[in-house]
């Protein structure tokens, strides 16, 4: 997959998407569904800081304490390993018209939105208070909240059934640069408001919608196959290159980047977003199948898919699956095990937690 310098959302309605100074964006079109239009109302991220929490001056930026500095992009390249990446399995936890990120301590503000790991996400949701929440995920150390927009079939809202698969790898060629996320770290990955185009060509996008044998849809596909197995699924890549300054930004964006690439078959973080962080792939799945021709989102049409990440691991807990899983160069599921490698053990015990 091609990679890009950098993603950063703007005012106007659209993403610019950005390559050695070219812009990609396209503007968006006068009408819009009402679907899309609130979606719009709740994202005009880079005007709506307000004072809370995190920010109490409610300028949208907050800074990294400490910050990370004198990084420089690695162009290491270790020893190839196939897979660097370890599993986060955390189930749906609530649904609620909510968003800590981009609407902080504004509850009901948001289009509505699906909640997994931390059980407690709301709008009012902090770095404190989801460390002192409970999680729907398998590793009781990931406190972490992860959110997208909720999906419906009609009127019917649709959630995904079981824990769902969060990858976290490394982004970047060398995956032994790789460091855990600093706690308190957020992002949105995409927007409610990107064209069809904006959405196909995003550098985070793997698949796109699909169900059974139907592959890269920038829409709903018209007909899933009703086989009792086939759901509706996505996958879509997160950036892993962070600034080392910031915990957030007004446009919840502009702290992270792609990395890009460099050379044969290298991917490097740019040198204004010098520090390696795992690369998070969402791979979700929906229970529905058969006529599509009502499945929307909250936000709009399938193009208009994205999500949001709020960490707070347990650090020692992060700390032990990108040293063992990432850096060590191993195919890992949420215990930090890979059964083809037996013989690295794992980074967690049984139930989960560190030995």
């Amino acid at each position: 997959m091609a990679f890009v310098a950098s993603l950063a959302l703007v005012v106007a309605g659209f993403n610019a998407i950005t390559d050695a100074g070219r812009a990609d964006a396209a503007p968006r079109t006068a009408a819009q569904p009402a679907a899309v239009t609130h979606a719009m109302q709740g994202h005009a991220m880079a005007a709506k800081a307000v004072p809370f929490g995190d920010d109490p001056d409610g300028d949208g930026y907050i800074p990294a304490n400490p910050p990370v500095t004198g990084v420089e992009p690695s162009t290491d390249l270790p020893a190839h390993r196939y897979f660097h990446e370890f599993q986060a399995n955390c189930s749906v936890s609530h649904t609620a018209p909510d968003d800590p990120i981009v609407f902080p301590g504004q509850a009901g503000k948001s289009h509505n939105h699906t909640f997994m790991g931390n059980d407690t996400t709301n709008a009012a949701s902090t770095t404190a208070s989801l460390g002192a929440g409970g999680t729907a995920c398998k590793a009781p150390g990931d406190l972490s909240a992860y959110w997208m927009p909720t999906l419906y079939n009609g009127d019917q809202e649709v959630r995904p059934v079981g824990p769902q698969t969060i990858y976290y790898k490394a982004g970047v060629t060398d995956y032994t640069s790789v460091r855990p996320f600093p706690k308190g770290l957020r992002f949105v990955v995409g927007s409610p408001m990107q064209t069809a185009e904006q959405f196909r060509d995003h550098p985070g996008m793997v698949e796109g919608w699909e169900c059974q044998n139907q592959y890269h849809n920038v829409e709903f596909p018209a007909y899933c196959p009703t086989d009792r197995d086939v759901q509706l699924n996505i996958r879509m890549q997160a950036p892993s290159c962070w600034d080392g300054l910031h915990l957030d930004t007004p446009d919840h964006q502009a702290h992270m980047a792609y990395p890009q690439a460099q050379g044969a078959n290298q991917n490097v973080c740019p040198a204004s977003h010098p520090v390696a962080l795992p690369m998070i792939e969402f791979k979700m799945a929906w229970p529905v199948n058969g006529d599509m021709s009502k499945v929307r989102l909250a936000s709009g049409t399938g193009h208009s898919f994205h999500y949001d990440f709020f960490n707070a691991w347990d650090d020692a807990t992060l700390d032990a699956l990108v040293d063992h899983c990432i850096i060590g160069g191993l195919q890992c599921d949420a215990r930090g095990y890979d059964q083809t490698n037996p013989d690295r053990g794992a980074a967690l015990d049984g139930n989960y937690e560190l030995p």
